[in-house]
């Protein structure tokens, strides 16, 4: 293992991109798994000796975060991670609804074989991760995951719409993230997901994908004294497919 004066070395020769590039990955991991909360600052100093870099890599990195939706600048303040006001979380999810069940009703049933399977050995990882409380780990399985489940729909603009709409959601999920009974319900679902790929069964698939979602929207609002009432439009879906997605067809009150 390189010792610290080898790592400043490879990070001083390493270019201002891919410095910026790994801080903001970096940071955006501690921004989902609730380390970095809203609101709080993004001090430069404290940055540049953290990760042992340039001034301009870390100015760059949070210009990086900035468009990514994950962090905001405020004058003679600096920069913040992003607080998001309750219709701006309601908005967002319902992006996001959108979005992900638009790229489920596009996706060929029953999925082919490989591309199931490829999932249940991708959600192998996110299982042991969830087990073994790595919370890292979920993170970056969960993202795997998700990157394949949805690249099955077969459009590239899709597919990354959703992904840029998943990483403005990453100070709003960590609540979410963090909490085991929340983390097994996700794993429980990614396995429901499957199965239904599988089945061929396109009314749950669609249902489930919008039940995905919400946990980590509702317990956001809930955490800042929002409160939450059923959304007449899930009310329909869940008539429609004559299932109980727990915790489906929520909305701000």
């Amino acid at each position: 293992m390189m010792d610290k004066q080898a790592q400043n070395a490879a990070g001083a020769a390493a270019p201002v991109a891919e410095v910026a590039e790994h801080i903001a990955h970096a940071l955006e991991e501690d921004i989902v798994l609730g380390s970095l909360h809203p609101c709080q600052r993004l001090i430069e100093d404290e940055l540049i000796a953290r990760f042992s870099a340039k001034r301009h890599a870390v100015r760059d990195a949070l210009a990086l975060l900035e468009r990514m939706g994950l962090v905001e600048r405020k004058r003679n303040v600096g920069a913040l991670v992003r607080h998001f006001s309750a219709q701006e979380v309601v908005e967002l999810y319902e992006m996001r609804i959108l979005l992900e069940t638009q790229a489920a009703r596009r996706m060929p049933l029953p999925a082919p074989p490989p591309a199931v399977q490829q999932l249940r050995d991708l959600q192998q990882a996110h299982d042991a991760a969830v087990q073994a409380n790595d919370v890292r780990g979920v993170f970056r399985s969960n993202k795997a995951f998700h990157e394949a489940f949805f690249g099955l729909c077969g459009s590239a603009v899709l597919v990354q719409a959703i992904g840029e709409y998943a990483r403005r959601t990453h100070a709003i999920r960590f609540g979410a993230m963090t909490s085991p009974a929340q983390r097994e319900r996700s794993r429980a679902e990614h396995h429901a997901l499957i199965d239904a790929l599988q089945a061929g069964a396109r009314a749950q698939l669609v249902a489930l994908c919008r039940a995905h979602l919400l946990p980590s929207r509702d317990a956001y609002l809930l955490a800042h004294g929002h409160a939450i009432a059923r959304d007449a439009a899930d009310t329909a879906d869940s008539e429609e497919t004559g299932a109980d997605f727990g915790g489906r067809g929520q909305t701000l009150a």
